[in-house]
């Protein structure tokens, strides 16, 4: 005001914060000679480096300028003032006004930029900005362009997914995506002082919407100080003091005080997005080594593992995340709670009532709506799954896993066709996601289409899934009654996950070919292959499988014994109690001739038994269990019902082993109530999709005596 410029210039915030640290401004009188000598005192006591030899309240800066006042200020110079006043005044309201036109809308998305980092010190480089998207993802108001969306940008863009977001990137990307603004970060140091600037910028025009600038007298409170900021900044865009207050946890609560362990989860973010959930997995580790209670690391961790098929370890890291949730924000709590509830306990109905206040609190976030129509898919209700998918997917229409969810409910729904348009539009769009190539082998596989099966089994060497592309591939050939090449295959899918780390899916891979040799009626092999998986892992999900599997067997001692074990460690896991220990326990009874025994356990499995992950393996079972009850009890119209829902449900069952067994299964109900004529049809049916099976397969001889029965 007394000389018509600001004490420090510069075109970046970068830039005035080096001069703000480290320079002294022009004095006054050079670029005014008018200015009292007095004025040009208190100016330049205002402006000290040292904050103690500042003005430490306006009560003594307004007895300054009252002395100069008194010494004999011209009246002329007391009247620009005034005039200087009052524009300033204008300034201020017109500042005011064009600032609260800029405020984004509850409907507004913002760009996260990366940090603009002179300072030398690369731990800032990630740091910032995933510590500021932390602080800004809590806010139930303010919608951060998510990372995959980003990435997805970056690609259309002709750019490498995980590339830096300068300002001009960001804006490209601001602009294709047709989000609101950008938030650009920067930090500058000037000795052990840190100066840390935001600032956000309409990405359609340039103009700047606002600036935040703060100062850490040290390293260590970079973090402090980058929440002050972005709190400031949260309520410059537009929202409410109250949302501030209520959802406002310290950036180094809920990540990490250690730099270096956010940097290494920030890595793994950034990996993730871009790469999948492997790539994430080392840079998460180390997270957690150089910080034991970072919390969302834990979370994360157990996330990948559990994706990666590692379920002992996805507990683990899950219960760990959970003991450290007081250390997180509040839409980082609905992380972990679920989490911890989803993996770690199996508890589905305390997993979806956390899912339901997700949605309430942050109504845009495409997380729970997936979430619960994951459980709807556990309870059969496909229909209503679909809904959820479908929502997730119109909050987030270039996420890759909203397609795969919706293509294997289209499959469960039965609606090849459909499955198949969305996995294509993952194509057009350009959207990439691992399982991408072994969905498609199922589609293939239900729709009867033997190039595209071929086609897309070298596409998922490249993706990381070889070892689940070998295991279908052995499942389709045990399907058509090819035993011997079924067991090669299998042997090479476990080999692969071990080579890949992935001990807990070798050892899923193991039980599940021993439950199949089970039902084939080779009982030595299968408990061969049970032991081993076993031996490799303690998981839940393998050891369920491996229960069964010895039960169909025959060895209902060691069966009875795991499930004993399983409900002792698990007593609220809803799919364990309620799905795999009751189908355990049936084929416990059956093997002991006692099928009406069998029939009641099975009851509690009636809400969940054609339900299940959008994909999974060995589904059914309770349903196939209470076919053979009825069987042993000679009641072929209830039987041949129970073996009817299989064949209903073709897209729940894929190329899995009952989906074959059953057609024998059928024959046999018909037989027993009296229907001979479609008793030889179901024969005939199976016969022609094992005609190119093992010789000596057991069912196929089976099938070949009852056929020569019936004529």
């Amino acid at each position: 005001m007394a000389t018509g410029q600001k004490a420090f210039n510069g075109k970046t915030a970068a830039v005035i914060f080096h001069a703000l640290l480290g320079e002294q401004p022009t004095p006054p009188a050079q670029l005014n000679p008018g200015v009292p000598r007095g004025l040009q005192r208190i100016i330049s006591k205002a402006l000290q480096k040292t904050p103690a030899e500042r003005y430490q309240s306006a009560t003594e800066m307004l007895a300054d300028l009252k002395a100069v006042g008194a010494s004999g200020l011209p009246w002329r110079l007391l009247a620009s003032a005034a005039v200087v006043l009052l524009i300033t005044s204008l300034l201020v309201l017109r500042f005011h006004n064009r600032q609260q036109s800029h405020k984004l809308t509850a409907q507004d998305t913002l760009v996260l930029a990366d940090f603009a980092n002179p300072t030398g010190d690369a731990v800032f480089n990630e740091t910032l900005k995933q510590g500021l998207a932390v602080e800004l993802e809590q806010s139930p108001f303010l919608n951060i362009l998510s990372d995959e969306k980003v990435a997805q940008q970056l690609r259309y863009m002709g750019r490498s997914a995980d590339e830096r977001l300068t300002p001009e990137v960001a804006q490209e990307v601001c602009q294709r995506a047709g989000s609101k603004a950008t938030l650009l970060g920067s930090i500058s140091s000037i000795g052990s002082h840190y100066a840390i600037g935001l600032k956000a910028v309409n990405c359609q025009n340039g103009d700047s919407l606002d600036e935040e600038l703060v100062e850490a007298n040290r390293r260590e409170d970079v973090l402090t100080k980058l929440h002050e900021a972005g709190t400031k900044m949260r309520q410059r865009l537009g929202e409410s003091l109250a949302s501030i207050q209520k959802f406002d946890t310290p950036v180094e609560q809920a990540t990490t005080p250690s730099l270096e362990a956010l940097q290494a989860y920030s890595r793994a973010v950034r990996n993730r997005s871009s790469k999948g959930d492997a790539a994430a997995l080392p840079s998460l580790k180390r997270a957690v080594e150089l910080d034991p209670n970072f919390a969302m690391a834990y979370v994360a961790l157990g996330t990948v593992y559990f994706n990666l098929g590692e379920e002992a370890l996805a507990v683990a890291a899950t219960q760990k995340a959970y003991a450290l949730r007081d250390r997180v924000t509040e839409r980082e709590r609905f992380y972990v709670d679920s989490g911890y509830y989803g993996i770690a306990l199996g508890d589905l109905g305390k997993e979806v009532s956390i899912y339901e206040q997700w949605k309430e609190t942050y109504p845009r976030d495409q997380t729970p709506y997936q979430h619960v129509a994951l459980y709807d898919g556990y309870l059969g209700q496909y229909e209503k799954a679909l809904e959820g998918y479908l929502k997730a997917l119109q909050l987030e229409p270039k996420d890759a896993v909203n397609y795969v969810n919706l293509a294997g409910t289209y499959i469960n729904l039965n609606r090849f066709e459909d499955a198949n348009a969305t996995l294509d539009l993952t194509q057009n769009r350009k959207l990439e996601h691992e399982l991408v190539p072994w969905i498609s082998y199922l589609v293939a596989f239900l729709r009867n289409d033997t190039a595209e099966m071929e086609k897309a089994v070298p596409a998922s060497s490249g993706e990381g899934i070889e070892d689940f592309m070998l295991l279908s591939q052995s499942d389709t050939e045990a399907f058509r009654g090819r035993l011997r090449s079924a067991r090669n295959l299998s042997r090479r899918a476990v080999d692969v996950a071990l080579r890949d780390g992935a001990t807990d899916r070798a050892a899923a891979w193991q039980a599940h070919t021993a439950l199949r040799e089970a039902e084939f009626g080779n009982s030595l092999l299968a408990n061969q292959l049970a032991a081993a998986a076993l031996n490799r892992t303690s998981a839940k999900d393998v050891q369920n499988v491996v229960a069964l599997a010895l039960a169909r067997a025959g060895d209902t001692t060691r069966a009875s014994a795991i499930a004993k074990d399983l409900n002792r460690r698990y007593p609220t896991d809803t799919r364990l109690n309620h799905y795999w220990l009751p189908a355990i326990q049936a084929a416990v009874e059956i093997q002991r001739n006692h099928p009406g025994r069998a029939i009641e356990i099975l009851q509690t499995t009636t809400p969940y038994e054609l339900g299940g992950d959008p994909i999974q393996l060995d589904t059914l079972y309770p349903v196939y269990l209470r076919g053979l009850a009825y069987l042993m009890q000679q009641q072929g119209g209830p039987a041949t019902a129970e073996f009817q829902k299989i064949l209903d449900h073709r897209g729940r069952a894929t190329n899995c082993l009952l989906g074959s067994l059953v057609d024998l299964q059928l024959a046999k109900g018909y037989e027993l109530a009296g229907d001979r004529t479609k008793a030889q049809t179901a024969l005939q049916s199976f016969l022609a999709l094992w005609s190119g099976a093992d010789p000596d397969a057991m069912p196929l001889r089976q099938a070949k005596i009852e056929y020569a029965e019936l004529h």
